[in-house]
């Protein structure tokens, strides 16, 4: 196929790239010691957490440009900056991946743990770089040794990036395969083009083969015509939604919240909105072209869906009922800024990144960037 040709052809450049692209270890150093509150151990009952947890609490700030979080088994967070940093708050460890190009929407993305973490330490990374045929980005791994990430491999190469629309969310599914969110790296017809995963979203081996059940043959596609989704979230009956950005002119708009399926079309470029051509999905809801969302990340809490806001800068709420949204509130409207990454943690609440110094938004404060847990059952207060 054209499109196994063009990742043969693009692994061997990256091979023949200068020594930074593919580094052995990382760097750590010392860090300000951002966390002001632990993360509720997770044997400690829900329903208690849900009583005891304020409404909102700010546990780290003045992070640069978030833009994942990951609660590890012993109760440290581990938490993206789009420079290519990764930090370890509570042991107060800054450590610096290689090979990074932090430019435009890129750098350094998503991160999944393995899920053996406990067994194997993996760790896996989203990120943007640069090669001899321009900005593309990679799906890497690496092991976590005490303070200490250790180059291990590249998962998947060759993976289309551009200055905007890269896409860079990673999670395993229950069915223990990596999702990643594939942008159409500002390229909107290549999402209607299963020849390149421009535009999709791709599921992959823990070791990064094709699963022999993806939708199409030897692809790592499982849905696509999206442009730029972002999140990622299954809920307890399996099912997966994505939240995805909408187009960039025109005032906005547009933006989506869908219920993926394997080998759907989701209809990007020729369907937004309403509009929807014949053999595609549409969106379960979305922000029509006077609302811009910006949706940053998708977390699933007790049959509701909650979704950050870039430019809406709010959490979005939205309470399912037979794979519909049922119900809608919006939270937080403006107090915190933009919100880029919402994810659960083991105690059940959510944890929230903003992204106020990424230039997309006003003036950040001086305590900008922070992450902040929020107690779901108390947003009504």
């Amino acid at each position: 196929m054209k499109w196994l040709g063009y990742v043969v052809s693009s692994v061997a450049v990256i091979g023949i790239l200068v020594w930074w692209q593919l580094p052995t270890s990382s760097t750590p150093a010392e860090a300000p010691q951002y966390v002001v509150s632990e993360v509720v151990d997770d044997s400690v009952s829900a329903d208690s957490v849900a009583t005891t947890a304020p409404q909102t609490e700010v546990i780290a700030e003045n992070l640069t440009v978030p833009w994942e979080v990951l609660f590890l088994p012993d109760g440290e967070l581990l938490v993206t900056e789009r420079p290519g940093t990764v930090l370890l708050l509570k042991q107060g460890v800054s450590i610096a991946l290689e090979g990074i190009r932090h430019v435009g929407e890129g750098g350094l993305l998503g991160a999944a743990l393995h899920p053996d973490f406990k067994e194997n330490n993996f760790v896996y990374f989203y990120q943007t770089t640069e090669t001899e045929v321009g900005i593309q980005n990679r799906i890497v791994r690496y092991e976590l040794d005490g303070v200490e990430l250790i180059f291990d491999r590249e998962i998947l190469a060759a993976i289309p990036g551009a200055w905007y629309h890269d896409g860079g969310r990673l999670a395993f599914g229950p069915d223990g395969m990596l999702y990643a969110t594939v942008g159409d790296a500002t390229e909107a017809d290549s999402a209607q083009d299963t020849s390149t995963i421009a535009g999709s979203i791709i599921r992959l081996t823990p070791e990064g083969q094709v699963p022999e059940d993806n939708p199409f043959p030897n692809s790592y596609i499982y849905s696509y015509g999206h442009r730029n989704p972002q999140g990622l979230a299954w809920t307890d009956d399996d099912d997966l939604w994505s939240s995805e950005h909408g187009r960039s002119v025109g005032g906005s708009g547009f933006d989506e919240i869908n219920l993926i399926a394997a080998g759907a079309n989701y209809g990007w470029p020729d369907s937004q909105g309403d509009l929807v051509q014949a053999g595609t999905v549409a969106p379960i809801r979305h922000s029509t072209a006077e609302v811009t969302w910006a949706p940053g990340d998708l977390a699933y809490v007790d049959g509701r869906l909650f979704m950050s806001g870039l430019r809406g800068e709010t959490l979005y709420e939205a309470e399912l009922t037979n794979k519909t949204i049922s119900d809608w509130r919006e939270h937080f409207v403006g107090e915190y800024g933009r919100l880029r990454t919402v994810q659960v943690g083991p105690d059940g609440l959510l944890y929230v990144l903003t992204s106020n110094r990424d230039g997309r938004g006003d003036t950040p404060d001086e305590t900008d960037d922070k992450l902040i847990r929020i107690n779901p059952a108390r947003l009504t207060e």
